[in-house]
């Protein structure tokens, strides 16, 4: 294949609405339930816990376009729109007939998709009167740009790190002090539900749904302090549909459509983003772009989890959710794609799964760094560990393309870099990863707790 020049795409005219796909749905997501009574909860049940503007964002089912606030506009304009990359080398490194995009999420200050629905959550907060926020985070993307957005609105920041995830990314919450926010490892002796875990197993390393307890707990017993989540939820995916607003300009720009859009999974915070825009093509337009959400073998909800109401976290206290789940009290391995390691997915996309709109596909540990290599020394970018599950997804697809002679336009989003986890990338150059399997009976055994459908 005869190399090309690379172009990168870029509009500095930022959207100006957030995208909600709930509106498009045909069959919209069920509601979320209160744990107690089992009814619907309307959004003035969970403003206990979130910011009200939030809350109504989660549950809008009607408004397909929802403005930017001019105050989280300005603040995107500072690294927005982020650019559109071809990727010639990979196609070259590969030998595939594909014409593989990216968008690059990484360019930002805090080096993640995460900040675009962080700066939003902030701003809400503080709008209604909020001193304080508080979240979890797994391998601290979201922790990190959390952080910011709230020491650039004046709050003040609590997050509670998933305990091995700080082992394993330090610097992560060197990031986070560095912005002024207090950071506990998860589960920790500060919260009930951590006591009460690591009563139960002393040696516990955490998940996402330990530190989300932590996080719920703080918001509900701390005056004027509200809860923040970086992914699963509805209006965390609406904030993000920015991602894939602005690559469907740009696309549209370099003459092409994608045939697949890919992302890594693992709440469906940066899937959502890139995906809900160009799929509401395909629901109302005829489209019949694919859809592919890359999530860990270690952790597979959405390839081999059941759809159940579930909790979103260990200790119990969020409503209850519709989505695919491995069980709230699933311990996923202590892989390095930390933001990866949750036993649930979001209740938008569990339901664009079950209407066949979208799949999961489940990627070995070792596959994520393999690729993410190949990216790095093609693309001279190192990808968070997280992007390279999309990565990984995006070479199976190349290299279908060119077992068929097939020319497809592929698209995923790169959500992050990875300068902050060397670590783990000297661990893999060393020999020292391996990959992690979950037996049926293992599923079976965490979900024995939550109740069939």
């Amino acid at each position: 294949m005869a190399k090309q020049k690379k172009f990168i795409l870029q509009d500095s005219e930022v959207p100006q609405q957030w995208y909600n796909i709930q509106a498009d749905m045909v069959n919209k997501p069920l509601p979320p339930l209160h744990p107690g009574t089992k009814q619907p909860l309307g959004w003035q049940d969970l403003a206990a816990i979130f910011p009200e503007e939030c809350c109504k964002q989660e549950l809008d089912t009607e408004h397909a376009w929802i403005d930017i606030p001019e105050e989280v506009l300005e603040k995107y304009k500072y690294y927005r729109a982020t650019p559109l990359v071809r990727a010639y080398a990979l196609e070259e490194a590969l030998d595939t007939p594909a014409h593989i995009y990216f968008k690059n999420e990484s360019t930002n200050p805090l080096g993640s998709h995460k900040i675009n629905s962080a700066l939003a959550q902030c701003y809400y907060a503080k709008k209604e009167g909020t001193t304080n926020v508080t979240t979890e985070t797994g391998a601290g993307q979201w922790g990190a740009a959390l952080s910011y957005a709230a020491k650039v609105f004046g709050l003040e920041a609590a997050v509670y790190q998933v305990k091995i995830s700080m082992r394993q990314k330090p610097y992560r919450s060197s990031i986070m002090r560095t912005f002024g926010a207090t950071v506990e490892g998860s589960p920790s002796m500060s919260t009930r539900a951590g006591k009460d875990i690591i009563t139960r197993d002393p040696n516990h390393n955490g998940s996402l749904g330990t530190a989300i307890s932590e996080a719920v707990e703080l918001a509900t017993t701390t005056p004027h302090c509200k809860y923040t989540l970086g992914s699963v939820l509805n209006h965390v995916a609406l904030h993000q549909s920015i991602i894939g607003l602005e690559a469907e300009k740009q696309m549209e720009m370099a003459g092409e459509y994608p045939d697949q859009v890919i992302a890594c999974f693992g709440g469906g915070s940066n899937f959502g983003g890139i995906a809900f825009p160009f799929m509401r093509h395909n629901i109302l337009d005829g489209k019949t772009t694919e859809f592919i959400a890359a999530e860990p073998n270690s952790c597979p909800k959405l390839t081999r989890g059941e759809f159940r109401y579930d909790f979103g976290d260990e200790a119990g206290y969020t409503p209850l959710l519709p989505m695919y789940t491995l069980g709230h009290d699933f311990r996923p391995a202590n892989i390095h794609a930390g933001g990866l390691r949750y036993h649930g997915a979001g209740m938008i996309v569990s339901q664009l799964i079950k209407d066949g709109l979208m799949h999961g596909v489940d990627i070995p540990q070792l596959e994520t760094f393999e690729a993410s290599m190949l990216f790095a020394r093609t693309e001279g970018i190192i990808p968070a560990p997280e992007s390279g599950h999309a990565i990984a997804a995006t070479i199976r697809e190349a290299l279908k393309c060119k077992e068929a002679g097939e020319q497809k336009v592929i698209l995923f989003n790169l959500s992050g870099h990875g300068l902050i986890d060397m670590t783990a990338y000297d661990s893999y150059i060393n020999g020292d990863l391996h990959n992690y399997t979950v037996t049926d009976e293992e599923i079976q055994n965490n979900l024995k707790s939550v109740p069939e459908m």
